[in-house]
């Protein structure tokens, strides 16, 4: 028999143990929910940086370090994702950044097929938002478990059990605290940790720091002493925690793993309160990486041969560097710089002679990687959103579906002599995924329409063309809010019909694009047998 010191079994044993350490994971949330104040808290309580740069009330601060573009950073929005990893105690962190505009949540639904578990951030005043809900969805769609943090309860806000409850009831999901706010909204004076039957076990209290720019300081007190400090308003907390457990509502794991239930801390981000009780909660409770089904619904083990998926491609991240990346999450295997793996899209070797961790415009060499580690790999002409990697045998993944566009524009060179340059960038943004690209006969290649999530995406397209191709631009609106798959049967007849115009999407896919849901449901009526399907999270699906 093989012993377990044997060098046959070291090398699986050490990638099993690379594999138990990652976390990866992603936030979601509605726009100003405070998403990239709560992702450089992070970095500044992993020791990432030393100081927090988020953009409060977005004037008169520094951009945060996720943030690249010139727009980004002009309008306090992030529209890009990055990704960030850390250690922290004996585990490594894969934070990936995503975009906090409503416009770009194809991109944040991208990044939620390269992550094991997601955050789900609430403000404490607004509650559960239009883009909260739609990613969350996509989030159980996947089976992503969830943990929510409820921001902000250093302003003024809902009750504690009133935005429990609006989860309950709006999502479905049941939220088990494991920590509870002292002090109502606005009047934060640190945390309660419940134990075992809702029992409060700890007081965690939080001293302000100078514009929560540094590590907030902690002070724990046993509840004796909380009673004491704090009085009423810890008799109310610890009180509530009693009641959420007489509701059920206390954290079991395979409850969450299996998406029944997410564990909830209240924080503020924006003063680094709750925000170590964070990472550890997902360094706890968050999974580590799982085999993953291939196209064939096979299971590929996370200690098999290196294969990786690509989720994400980003171009001019940085006018130093007039490369392209392509943003691949590890699926198995143990990943070396340099090594050669084929492409499994085109049969093609692609060397990986420059691997990268990128968070804004920082850049780092990554000379190894393990499941769940996300890997930039520079000049990446041919890979593509869902794109497969694999060392040794064959392996491909389901591609990543297309979220359905709700606004359409025809593009078109500002004059004829950049036509080439056109031709090129919107071949470019099109494989980046930045906006989907539609094309007929009747319209031709020299105007074609772009279909987008929101309408910030048209001017990103925009932005970049005149300034990574200079080729000026003119975007023309389209009258046009739904699309629908369809296939080359119903293809001809639906062309027929005033209102609706029918595209190939640069994938293949036909997409017939209707005015409104009222047109929709005339042509349905009408002709009942004509293929019309809805696309991932599509506004009236």
């Amino acid at each position: 028999m093989t012993s377990p010191t044997t060098p046959t079994d070291t090398v699986p044993r050490r990638l099993a143990d690379e594999v138990a350490r990652r976390r990866t994971f992603a936030v979601i949330s509605h726009p100003d929910a405070g998403k990239s104040t709560l992702t450089e808290a992070l970095a500044l309580h992993a020791k990432v940086i030393s100081e927090a740069g988020a953009i409060h009330g977005k004037s008169g601060r520094k951009s945060t370090v996720s943030d690249w573009m010139e727009m980004e950073k002009a309008r306090g929005i992030s529209v890009s994702s990055t990704a960030l990893q850390f250690e922290y105690g004996d585990c490594v962190i894969n934070l990936v950044d995503t975009p906090g505009h409503s416009d770009f949540s194809e991109d944040t639904y991208r990044v939620l097929t390269a992550v094991d578990a997601a955050v789900m951030l609430i403000d404490a005043a607004k509650g559960l938002e239009p883009q909260t809900l739609k990613l969350f969805q996509v989030a159980r769609d996947r089976g992503i478990p969830v943990v929510t943090v409820i921001n902000k309860w250093d302003r003024p806000g809902q009750a504690p059990l009133e935005l429990l409850d609006e989860i309950v009831d709006r999502i479905g999901l049941t939220p088990t605290p494991l920590f509870l706010p002292v002090g109502i909204a606005g009047d934060f004076h640190g945390l309660l940790r419940r134990g075992d039957e809702g029992a409060a076990t700890e007081y965690i209290h939080f001293t302000r720091t100078a514009g929560g720019a540094t590590i907030a300081p902690e002070e724990h007190y046993t509840p004796e002493q909380a009673l004491e400090r704090e009085g009423e308003a810890w008799v109310t907390a610890a009180e509530e925690s009693e009641l959420l457990s007489a509701a059920g509502q206390d954290h079991d794991q395979e409850l969450f793993l299996a998406g029944h239930t997410s564990p909830v801390i209240y924080a503020s981000a924006m003063l680094n309160f709750g925000v170590r009780q964070i990472l550890e909660t997902l360094v706890e409770l968050a999974p580590p990486p799982a085999p993953r089904k291939d196209v064939n619904g096979t299971l590929r083990n996370t200690t098999d041969p290196f294969s990786a998926v690509v989720f994400k491609v980003q171009a001019g991240m940085d006018t130093a560097h007039r490369d392209r990346l392509a943003f691949m999450r590890v699926v198995s295997g143990e990943f070396e710089r340099g090594m050669v793996v084929t492409h499994a899209q085109t049969g093609r070797p692609f060397a990986t002679k420059y691997a990268l961790t990128v968070f804004g415009r920082e850049r780092t060499t990554v000379d190894t990687a393990y499941p769940g580690d996300v890997v930039g790999l520079v000049n990446a002409n041919a890979l593509a959103p869902g794109h497969t990697l694999f060392a040794d045998k064959k392996v491909e993944f389901p591609p990543i579906p297309s979220f359905a566009p709700e606004h359409f524009a025809t593009l078109r060179a500002h004059t004829a002599d950049k036509y080439k340059q056109f031709r090129k960038a919107i071949d470019q943004l099109d494989s980046e995924g930045v906006v989907q690209v539609l094309r007929n006969d009747i319209r031709g290649d020299a105007s074609p329409v772009l279909a987008a999530v929101g309408p910030m995406q048209f001017e990103v397209v925009t932005a970049r063309m005149l300034s990574e191709f200079n080729v000026k631009t003119h975007l023309d609106r389209l009258p046009y809010s739904l699309a629908r798959r369809t296939d080359a049967a119903s293809a001809a007849e639906l062309a027929r019909q005033r209102g609706v115009e029918v595209f190939t999407r640069s994938d293949g896919v036909l997409l017939a694009l209707f005015g409104d849901k009222w047109k929709l449901a005339y042509i349905q009526k009408e002709l009942p047998k004509l293929t019309l399907e809805p696309l991932v999270a599509g506004a009236d699906d």
